[in-house]
């Protein structure tokens, strides 16, 4: 006669359910609840999942209460040769569940990613500090569903996020004049994409610390850290142009004419083809429509008098006539 399932029967109690009312919560009748505590039956492999959640365990966890130390062993000959195989797909089963459960979900995301690109936009027109408090309420959120229940595909997407927060974060800080704060904002931003194995966001984090040290009057450090960021850009990327207007910049102060005209004529050629941008006000949208007046300002560092040519254009470009 088969020994009653004590362990199932506790777990049962326990959530406080009656044999009724978890019956209901299945959709089985009372009396088959009774026959699995019993241990005259098994529920059927369709059933077990549903039972798990509603008693809130794992599947694995689920055959443990089915197989209470109350209920004898079957001897090593009465044991289903197909036992190990059963095994093996219960635990592919629990891992297939764990890897498709999470507490963040799809719009949650789509709502982070769609507040980063109005806090870019924002950027040009709103103080740095006032933006930069809305980014670090942002960027800790994004930190706490860190530690939440979560898929593989939006872990990564929440490293993304995470990154290029922790990047319009440090571009604040550098605006404001906070190097520590920067410098650790930055480190972030690389960490994050690194792990998400993000090239772009890489590529933009040398292309800010670019920009700081070229405002700083480091323009050989400035050099090297837009070529860094030019090795991870995607083609023709936003992050590529900018990237090469800095190297063109610092290449201007330090009176390397050869440099600046070639990175000139490539910033051009890569405006041309990159399009006008639906949002050009974001910071991380290059607007080909400045290439003119930063060929003019970059020619005018280097003292050729064809910026002279340059700077007209933008002002006929700017004029309610041209």
């Amino acid at each position: 006669m088969a020994e009653r399932r004590r362990a199932l029967v506790e777990r049962r109690k326990a959530l406080g359910f009656t044999q009724e009312s978890l019956a209901q919560n299945l959709g089985v009748d009372r009396s088959t609840v009774a026959r699995w505590e019993s241990g005259k039956v098994d529920p059927q492999d369709w059933q077990r999942p549903t039972l798990a959640k509603v008693l809130r365990v794992t599947l694995i966890e689920l055959g443990s209460l089915l197989r209470s130390a109350a209920t004898p062993k079957p001897a090593r000959d009465e044991t289903p040769s197909n036992s190990a195989e059963y095994d093996d797909e219960i635990e592919a089963l629990e891992l297939a569940r764990r890897v498709s459960a999470s507490d963040v979900g799809k719009e949650t995301l789509e709502r982070l990613e769609l507040t980063f690109h109005d806090l870019a936009i924002k950027y040009p027109t709103v103080a740095p500090q006032e933006l930069l408090g809305q980014v670090r309420k942002y960027a800790l959120y994004v930190a706490r569903l860190m530690d939440s229940k979560k898929t593989l595909a939006e872990h990564r997407q929440l490293l993304v996020i995470g990154g290029w927060f922790s990047l319009l974060g440090a571009t604040l800080h550098i605006d404001l004049d906070q190097q520590d704060a920067a410098t650790a904002r930055l480190r972030t931003a690389m960490t994050l994409a690194q792990h998400a194995e993000n090239s772009e966001i890489q590529a933009w984090c040398f292309e800010t610390d670019a920009w700081r040290v070229l405002t700083d009057g480091d323009y050989s450090k400035a050099v090297e850290l837009s070529a860094a960021a030019q090795q991870l850009a995607p083609a023709g990327s936003s992050v590529e142009i900018q990237s090469l207007a800095q190297q063109g910049r610092s290449s201007a102060r330090l009176g390397y004419s050869a440099e600046t005209y070639v990175v000139i004529d490539r910033v051009q050629t890569l405006s041309a083809s990159l399009g006008t941008p639906n949002r050009p006000e974001n910071h991380f949208q290059y607007d080909p429509a400045k290439s003119l007046a930063y060929a003019a300002t970059t020619l005018a560092w280097l003292g050729d008098p064809a910026a002279e040519a340059y700077a007209r254009e933008v002002i006929l470009r700017l004029s309610p006539l041209g």
